[in-house]
C-alpha cells in the first residue's frame, strides 16, 4: 500500500540521494508529498513562511524519510521537521497522526563508515552501533526505544535492527533496493499512536 511521504534532508549534501529515493518509489512517487525540482525557492523568505509551506507539505503526510548525511545537524530544518511529524497537529478541525520515519543513512565515498560501525555480540554474531552524535536528539531519542523492548537476542540485550526503535536506521543501498518494505514499516510502527515505542515528541 502506498503512502504519502516527505523527505527531509539537508538540501546542499544530499539533494542527489533524495532525487534516487524518488526515482526508486516509482509509480508510488505520486504520492510524495515534499519538495520537488518544481516547488518555490524558499531561501530568500522569511522563517515563519518557510515554516508554513513546510507545514502545508508535511501536514497530510504518514511516514516521514529522514536523510542521516554527515553535516546534517547544520540544518535549519530537520530537527523542526521531524518534531512536527511526530506530533498530532489540530488544522482545520482535524488532527494529524503521527508520521512513522525512517533514517536512510548516506553513502560517503563507498562507506557508512561516517556513521555507522561493526562489533560482536556474546555469540560472535556481527552487530552495528551508530555515532549518534551526528543526529539530532529528536532522532537518536526514538532509536533503541521499543517498549516492550524488542531484542534480536535476549542474552546479549542487542535489539532488533529494524524494529527495535521507532527510527530505524537503513543504509542508502538497501533502502533504494525496496523502499515500500522501509516505508511500510514505518507506517506500521506509527499506527495507534506509536503504541510500543517510548516516543520523544520534543528536540
Amino acid at each position: 500500500m502506498a503512502h504519502k511521504t516527505f523527505i527531509s534532508y539537508k538540501w546542499s549534501e544530499a539533494q542527489s540521494l533524495r532525487d534516487k529515493i524518488i526515482k526508486a518509489l516509482g509509480d508510488d512517487a505520486t504520492y510524495y508529498k515534499g519538495e520537488t525540482s518544481e516547488s518555490p525557492d524558499l531561501t530568500d523568505t522569511s522563517t515563519e513562511n518557510i515554516k508554513k509551506n513546510l507545514k502545508d507539505m508535511m501536514y497530510d503526510t504518514s511516514v516521514t524519510i529522514v536523510i542521516l548525511s554527515p553535516n546534517m545537524k547544520k540544518s535549519k530544518w530537520i530537527d523542526w521537521e521531524i518534531e512536527y511529524c511526530v506530533k498530532n497537529i489540530t488544522r482545520k478541525n482535524r488532527t494529524s497522526h503521527t508520521n512513522g520515519i525512517v533514517g536512510v543513512i548516506m553513502k560517503v565515498d563507498g562507506s557508512y563508515s561516517w556513521f555507522k560501525s561493526t562489533g560482536t555480540n556474546c555469540h560472535g554474531t556481527s552487530t552495528v552501533s551508530y555515532e549518534m552524535n551526528k543526529v539530532y536528539s529528536i532522532i537518536s531519542d526514538n532509536h533503541f526505544n521499543s517498549n516492550p523492548k524488542q531484542w534480536h537476542c535476549n542474552e546479549c540485550k542487542t535489539y532488533d535492527w529494524l524494529n527495535g526503535s521507532y527510527i530505524a536506521f537503513v543504509e542508502e543501498d538497501d533502502f533504494l533496493s525496496d523502499p515500500n518494505r522501509y516505508i511500510d514499516n514505518a507506517y506500521d510502527k506509527s499506527e495507534n499512536d506509536a503504541s510500543g515505542y517510548d516516543l520523544v515528541k520534543q528536540k
